[in-house]
């Protein structure tokens, strides 16, 4: 791992623990949420050298996130978005949002609709990872681990 991935791994930590305080989230959900951006950008970074489609890394990194998010929610008993909506903020497409606006502004109309693709596909994968990795845990929890009903 480079130096320049390990700043990006801690910033991902330090940006979530910023919208957890932004959230007001406290105590054991807060180290949660905290690690669940650590987790995210790191495994984003493990995938990329893996995996060389940007949004299919972000549809699996978006995927498990909602997995740990799906636990973490059951573990300490707190809705499932506080943690899906802190620990995913490092996977925001802001800066490829920011050129899409950009060329738009400076009527660069090739460069404006390749970004705007990218930039739609990016936000897309995330959506869908999160999404399918909630649909089957759901689908998990209603029908595998259905609990048994009381016959006393």
């Amino acid at each position: 791992m480079t130096k320049y991935e390990l700043i990006q791994i801690i910033t991902g930590f330090i940006g979530s623990c910023a919208f957890a305080i932004l959230f007001n989230i406290r105590g054991k959900r807060f180290a949660a949420t905290a690690f669940g951006g650590f987790l995210s950008w790191l495994l984003f970074v493990i995938l990329s050298r893996i995996i060389q489609t940007e949004a299919l890394n972000y549809f699996i990194v978006a995927a498990l996130i909602s997995l740990y998010a799906e636990i973490m929610a059951r573990a300490l008993k707190t809705p499932t978005t506080t943690f899906i909506t802190t620990s995913l903020i490092p996977l925001i497409p802001g800066g490829s949002l920011y050129y899409t606006i950009a060329y738009a502004f400076e009527s660069n109309t090739d460069k404006f609709v390749g970004q705007a693709i990218s930039t739609v596909t990016l936000a897309s994968a995330l959506a869908l990872g999160i999404i399918t990795a909630t649909t089957l845990t759901n689908l998990l929890f209603r029908f595998i681990l259905k609990p048994k009903p009381n016959n006393s």
